[in-house]
């Protein structure tokens, strides 16, 4: 029998496929009583992954979820891109700068081909491998453990070699963006480095498209006045555009 972290993180992922799920057929799945099913329920309700409805839970579509890596880049892949180039227009040569793990992040990279005397620190593989021919960028990688869903590098090792080192600018991958919660992501691992990532860096970019705005997630990575710039894309909504400016943040819309 799997143990109920397990079961309830089975759960999550039949929620994002189907959109809704029943106790009756989550008791049979999983050979547990209806109770233990409505208890992962109303913790799941609890975190805001889900909605409890008659007989079962739906999705919370406002929620950012912690997916597998290729599947969040298969999502708006167009858009990313476009995001992608305009935030690595941001770097110019000679830059020292930080790429989060992401799936709009990792589209900055081959965008670095051209740039000269770079240094580039990054937590994730993919970006890592991306970048490790190119002979322009002095390459970096954190050390640690590996999230699997992301392709990237966390924990307390990470954490200490990055204080060693002062950066122009970070890239800040983004699950929630919410004007309320801030920004937000799933795992508390890589939330309590990219805290760090913030500290270290003159300037701090979100970049997200605006299927992230008005979603939260369970780990707070900073509040929305702190970060210099969001680069995303045209269907930002009017009153985060005002709320932004208002905060005195750039914003830099890609695809227009």
């Amino acid at each position: 029998m799997i143990n109920t972290a397990k079961r309830r993180e089975l759960i999550i992922d039949q929620l994002c496929r189907e959109g809704t799920v029943r106790v009756e057929q989550l008791s049979q799945q999983f050979s547990v009583s209806s109770v233990t099913i409505r208890s992962d329920l109303r913790q799941l309700e609890q975190h805001g992954c889900a909605v409890r409805a008659y007989g079962g839970a739906m999705l919370n579509k406002q929620f950012a979820f912690d997916r597998p890596l290729q599947d969040k880049g298969r999502i708006n892949r167009d858009v990313k891109h476009a995001i992608a180039c305009a935030a690595a227009a941001l770097i110019e040569d000679g830059d020292a700068v930080i790429l989060d793990s992401g799936s709009t992040t990792s589209q900055m990279a081959p965008q670095l081909a051209g740039k000269k005397d770079l240094v580039v620190m990054t937590n994730a593989l993919n970006i890592a491998f991306e970048l490790a021919n190119n002979e322009q960028i002095d390459l970096m990688v954190v050390g640690g453990s590996v999230r699997r869903k992301a392709w990237s590098l966390y924990g307390p090792a990470a954490e200490q070699q990055l204080r060693q080192y002062r950066f122009d600018k970070l890239f800040l991958g983004v699950d929630g963006f919410d004007l309320a919660s801030g920004i937000t992501t799933p795992d508390p691992g890589e939330a309590q480095l990219n805290r760090v990532m913030c500290e270290v860096a003159r300037e701090v970019s979100a970049i997200a498209d605006a299927s992230k705005f008005g979603r939260t997630s369970f780990c707070m990575i900073r509040d929305i006045g702190q970060i210099h710039r969001l680069v995303t894309d045209s269907r930002i909504p009017e009153h985060y555009l005002q709320a932004l400016h208002h905060l005195g943040i750039d914003v830099i819309i890609a695809d227009r």
